[in-house]
């Protein structure tokens, strides 16, 4: 239940508030060149801290590699990687041992488990996809280096509003640039100030992440159980705070026909190459349950942060009514922190 994959295979482990958190990646193949600064690249992309916008708990997230590595090359072995907890503070949730916070795991690790990490969350905090990634950032440069494979993600909407993206021409530029993660130079801004705007009023937001994987070979997935798609939508929703997914056309296709929604194929000729391709993409990428060479393109809807300032009714473990106001540090929106980790997701799916 904390290993993800079957050939390129993760497990994560640590808790939030504990000493490190970290990854193991067992089946990456050898002699793959590693870049080290390219892995903390992204780590910078989800760390805390970066901004107002953001939680402000500091942490530099820098990673360690302690195996499966030698002069710059993958070894073929387990890669284990570390980062250790700086700016942890598990006092601050004392207060909060015995109180169920809504909508967070308290209640339900409780039950299931007879015994929970209350400092910060434990296993249940985002923290813990400090280790996905880590582990996505080799993925992704195995990607690059196999198959010239590209995943990227941006925030596509925060609350009403929602951005145009050209996903086929955005680049990673484009995204860093905006410090809400949406390469929309108008909505980006707007954006931001809502998300300020709820940090001062106590309160949270949620959005959708738009996410695209470019160069895709065809013939990735199985028809049937592990169909890529299903192996998208189960990867977004084992992250935290996520509440729905689609790929393509997603739900917006039943108010289509089916000459609508149909993607036409056609042979593409290009420089004495010739391809097949699509006309149209509402398959978003996949048919069938195997990639077909287009862009695999899919949004993951997240939640409005759980922790909020404003006074919430609960109850403690015992039953008691309790009032509950938040104090501790927390995104008022965790989408701007979430594009490098839906990035990783995709990676380690398509490497997988």
């Amino acid at each position: 239940m904390n290993t993800f994959g079957h050939l390129f295979r993760i497990t994560t482990w640590g808790e939030s508030h504990g000493g490190a958190v970290g990854v193991v990646v067992d089946g990456c193949p050898p002699q793959i060149n590693l870049d080290i600064s390219a892995i903390q690249f992204e780590l910078d992309r989800r760390r805390p801290g970066q901004s107002h916008l953001t939680t402000p708990r500091q942490e530099s997230d820098t990673v360690e590699i302690l195996s499966g590595v030698f002069e710059g090359k993958t070894l073929g072995t387990p890669i284990s990687m570390l980062v250790w907890n700086k700016d942890a503070r598990p006092a601050a949730y004392e207060h909060l041992k015995d109180v169920y916070r809504p909508s967070h795991a308290d209640f339900t690790y409780q039950e299931k488990y007879g015994i929970r990490n209350w400092q910060g969350g434990g296993r249940a905090s985002a923290r813990e996809t400090i280790g996905r990634v880590a582990a996505g950032a080799i993925a992704k440069q195995v990607l690059r280096e196999v198959s010239g494979t590209e995943t990227l993600a941006y925030v596509k909407q925060i609350h009403t509003l929602e951005a145009e993206v050209d996903a086929d021409t955005v680049t990673l530029e484009n995204i860093e640039a905006s410090p809400v993660r949406c390469p929309d130079p108008i909505v980006g801004p707007k954006m931001a100030e809502r998300i300020d705007q709820a940090r001062r009023d106590l309160d949270s937001l949620g959005g959708i992440i738009e996410s695209v994987a470019r160069n895709v070979p065809v013939g990735l997935g199985e028809p049937v159980f592990d169909k890529l798609k299903a192996d998208l939508a189960k990867a977004m929703m084992s992250l935290p705070a996520t509440m729905g997914f689609q790929i393509g056309s997603g739900f917006a296709g039943v108010t289509m026909t089916g000459s609508e929604h149909n993607d036409p194929f056609y042979l593409e000729k290009d420089d004495g190459m010739e391809r097949i391709r699509t006309r149209t993409n509402n398959s978003g990428g996949t048919q069938g349950g195997i990639s077909n060479g287009e862009n695999i393109l899919f949004q993951v809807a997240f939640k409005p942060t759980a922790t909020i300032g404003k006074p919430q009714q609960t109850v403690d473990m015992h039953g008691n009514e309790v009032t509950l106001e938040a104090s501790g540090r927390h995104d008022p929106c965790v989408l701007v922190r979430a594009p490098a980790i839906v990035e990783a997701m995709a990676a380690l799916v398509l490497t997988d």
